[in-house]
């Protein structure tokens, strides 16, 4: 459910409006469908490493085992850095959706509430964590299965009065609109929409079977990936034409025009507005309550690998990392704070964790890419592997690929145009990431690790990172 929960959220609620309206039915439907793809080569080759190498805070601890210790320091204040920011931004969001219901209270006080309560979560234990997010991904998951369902009776004309068909899939430029710069766009809207299914391998440390709940869950998460995603499209695509100004204006700052309330809308459901608000109220918080935990365990694996002050990988009790529970909440509070107090500084923040998401997923493909070819070159056959990807090469070098065009494709108007300010707002994460990577490698003298000394041997102690820090 973390797995699946973790992709559906406001970019799927809100956004999926506005990549129909940029790209057309089919356009925004070959972007989603490629984007999927993308994802689940992506989590099987996560599950490969997650399986041999359970552990917290994953993709740092990959980076740094199976291609260069300055790697694995990149990726993970990179990753820390992104969700911290993350949570910000979620809690600044759920005070905007609260203020559909109550207009009248200042939102601050509404992000407040949701930051005690998405750290009373954190801070119990993570059976909380995982109980809270379980319940959470399903009223998300049954939301959807009604919208399909409704849905596909309004484009029969079961609800809503009159047959609709597949019409709205050849008006005007319809199926495709704008050709492949269109496309590209998407793939940026849809790689927003499915970030956090990685959470899937932080989670694997802390899972009490890993070996087995893990390939569990990435085989099953593409097909409802492609289930949810692709049907969902298509039936926006169906009811709502691509014109509709409705869909360029989707944004959580409105929900009446999100893509959802209006078929709800079009089949005759008039509490459809504040149905779709409360809807998109349990995804963001869902958002912030990921995004703490995913950020807490990096900071404590950072820690447990030299990369951080050792403060942050102590343990409570029942297994929390408190200093680093506190840490993350204290960037998250200073953050939503410059919000209030520095709207520029917070522009610069939130820009700078805009796409720490694909370098992530880079990061992870990366890690898997060597891994296997360390893996076969030292003599093991991948008969010892609990859990193998399939179709390797293919899978990391798609999602290497797939990465670094959509990274590239942020905003390349800014760069036709030569905006330099556009260029620095949206592309600052990536020279933050390379800053990290190369400062490491010059103070550490770290190199990268030739393929026959990687250590490829199936562990559960965080401790052979810290080994491998120190030489």
């Amino acid at each position: 459910m973390i797995a699946l929960g973790g992709c559906i959220g406001t970019g799927l609620f809100v956004a999926s409006g506005s990549a129909i309206s940029q790209a057309g039915p089919l356009g925004a439907l070959t972007a989603y469908f490629f984007m999927g793809m993308m994802v689940y080569f992506l989590m099987t080759s996560l599950g490969e490493m997650a399986t041999n190498m359970p552990i917290s805070g994953s993709f740092a601890a990959y980076s740094a085992k199976y291609v260069d210790p300055a790697l694995g320091f990149a990726m993970g204040w990179n990753y820390w850095f992104n969700w911290a920011i993350t949570v910000a931004v979620d809690i600044s969001t759920a005070a905007l959706v609260m203020a559909f219901w109550l207009p009248n209270i200042p939102q601050w006080i509404w992000s407040a509430i949701a930051l005690v309560i998405i750290l009373s979560i954190n801070a119990m234990s993570v059976r909380a964590f995982g109980e809270t997010e379980f319940w959470m991904s399903l009223i998300k998951v049954v939301t959807i299965i009604i919208f399909l369902g409704v849905g596909c009776l309004t484009i029969f004309g079961i609800m809503g009065g009159h047959f609709i068909g597949l019409r709205n899939f050849s008006i005007k430029q319809a199926p495709f609109v704008g050709g492949f710069p269109a496309i590209l766009s998407v793939f940026v809207v849809a790689g927003f929409s499915f970030q956090g299914t990685e959470l899937v391998g932080i989670t694997a440390g802390e899972s009490q079977d890993p070996q087995h709940s893990v390939p569990k869950a990435i085989n099953e998460v593409f097909w409802r990936i492609i289930l949810f995603y692709i049907l969902t499209i298509f039936v926006i695509a169906a009811i709502i034409p691509y014109t509709s100004h409705s869909l360029l204006g989707s944004s959580t700052t409105d929900i009446a025009i999100s893509p959802f309330t209006l078929v709800f809308q079009r089949a005759g459901l008039a509490a459809a507005a504040s149905i779709m608000n409360a809807v998109i109220l349990t995804s963001v918080i869902s958002s912030a309550n990921s995004g703490m935990y995913a950020s807490t365990r990096m900071l404590y694996s950072l820690s447990n690998s030299g990369y951080a002050p050792k403060r942050f990988g102590k343990t409570a009790a029942n297994g929390i990392p408190y200093y680093a529970l506190i840490a993350t909440t204290v960037v998250s509070l200073l953050t939503f704070i410059s919000s209030i107090a520095g709207p520029k500084i917070y522009m610069w923040l939130v820009a700078a964790s805009g796409l720490t998401g694909f370098i992530a997923w880079f990061g992870i493909a990366i890690s898997h890419y060597r891994f296997r070819r360390a893996f076969v070159k030292q003599g093991h056959d991948l008969k010892e592997l609990k859990y193998h990807a399939k179709l390797f090469p293919f899978g990391p070098i798609l999602c290497l690929i797939l990465c670094i065009l959509v990274i590239v494709g942020q905003n390349p108007s800014a760069f036709m145009h030569f905006d330099w300010t556009q260029i620095l707002v949206t592309y600052i994460s990536v020279p933050l990431v390379l800053v990290l990577y190369f400062g490491y490698k010059l103070k550490k003298h770290t190199k990268i690790i030739p393929l026959e000394k990687v250590d490829i041997s199936p562990s559960h102690e965080e401790e052979d990172l810290s080994k491998l820090n120190d030489n």
